[in-house]
């Protein structure tokens, strides 16, 4: 029986499709494997018997990762199963920031009182006028399953579109549209673009990449869209901009004391991935991910591991094995089998930074005490006999 539990509420559309042989249990302490959105991994007492950690989102910065890959632990997020829920928002986002929608509703539940509402809003409304979408130029850093979904459709808005990602998959420039200008220095964004959206993953090299340096460069009234994370800006920064008319509007997913309430920000409360559709698809990508690796071994989207996916299991057994990346280890997992007669029918082995995995299927199921061999040696970090 395998055991997983729950951090935070999953879709039932993900946790439906555990099989019998999958029971929840109430503390982490007790699982095999958890799940996760939103909850502080990091001073959790994880326990021995967790195998993996699926976060139902993107975003890991409440995952321990070098711990887990310390203690074997794969973790796996689900990129792209929210997508389209943020990439709406952004779009929402930029009409907020374009045309003064906010304002005018807020006028009109403060003159709702008035007999004569219709008439006296023909008065204000021009107190609320606004600029379309169509003709402005969008800036887009970043071309994952996000970024290239906004920059597609916005050209269906009649934008012209800047797109910039010098880690850009090959399927993700496969899937860009040809109506998407791809630029080679970030800077032609700043100085460009009216509208500029970032999709980056938080690291050491994009924290507060939006700076003062970045913002000098940027054409007056410009609009900063954030719907990746808060610490990709400087918000101290951005926010002087608009006190000094550098920028329009400051749009945030992400409330707190540097934006909350300033004026020429629209700030929504973690909003992007709120949505039904997109809390299904990431507990379904989620479900998917830990039960083909406790049931096959294969890691697919980790964060921590390499994935590895060697499908269904045919042979009479496979062995997975986490491990340090350093030379001569599988040399001396195939010496142990070798030395007891027993057949690599097939192998792979993939590596990851500091990280290695390595799956075999063999022509006979492994004894104990060989399973406690390959343990043994240095460097082993966790061994799982799947079949």
């Amino acid at each position: 029986m395998i055991t997983y539990n729950c951090l935070n509420p999953i879709s039932n559309k993900g946790l439906d499709l555990f099989s019998t042989d999958y029971k929840k249990v109430e503390t982490i302490g007790e699982a095999d494997v958890a799940l996760v959105r939103s909850a502080a991994m990091h001073d959790m007492e994880l326990g021995n018997k967790l195998i993996a950690v699926a976060r139902a989102g993107a975003g890991v910065n409440n995952i321990p990762l070098d711990k887990c890959a310390k203690e074997g632990i794969v973790v796996f997020n689900t990129p792209g199963a929210n997508a389209n829920a943020v990439k709406e928002l952004v779009f929402a986002g930029m009409l907020l920031a374009s045309r003064d929608i906010v304002g005018g509703i807020d006028w009109v539940n403060e003159n709702a009182a008035d007999e004569n509402i219709g008439k006296t809003a023909e008065k204000a409304k021009k107190a609320f006028a606004g600029t379309e979408l169509a003709g402005k130029k969008l800036g887009v850093i970043g071309l994952g399953a996000i970024g290239v979904k906004v920059a597609n459709d916005a050209t269906h808005f009649g934008m012209e579109v800047l797109g910039y990602d010098p880690y850009i998959s090959v399927s993700a420039a496969w899937s860009l549209s040809r109506n998407v200008k791809h630029v080679t220095n970030v800077e032609d964004i700043y100085r460009e673009c009216d509208f500029i959206t970032v999709h980056v993953p938080l690291l050491d090299s994009t924290k507060g990449m939006i700076n003062k340096e970045a913002v000098q460069m940027m054409k007056k009234g410009v609009v900063i869209l954030n719907f990746a994370r808060d610490l990709l800006v400087d918000e101290a920064v951005v926010v002087n901009a608009i006190e000094s008319g550098k920028v329009k509007h400051y749009v945030t997913d992400f409330a707190n004391p540097t934006t909350a309430g300033k004026k020429g920000v629209i700030c929504t409360p973690h909003l992007g991935a709120s949505t039904e559709e997109a809390e299904d698809n990431c507990a379904v990508m989620a479900v998917n991910e830990v039960m083909d690796y406790v049931e096959n071994g294969n890691i697919c989207h980790s964060v921590n591991f390499p994935d590895c996916d060697m499908g269904k299991c045919q042979a009479e057994a496979r062995v997975a094995i986490l491990h340090e990346n350093r030379a001569g280890l599988i040399a001396s997992f195939t010496t142990i089998l070798g030395n007891e007669k027993v057949n690599v029918e097939d192998m792979t082995n993939k590596s990851k930074g500091d990280y290695a995995y390595t799956l075999l299927d063999l022509g006979a199921k492994p004894a104990d005490s060989l399973i406690e061999e390959i343990r043994g040696v240095d460097g082993v970090i966790r061994v799982r006999v799947i079949k």
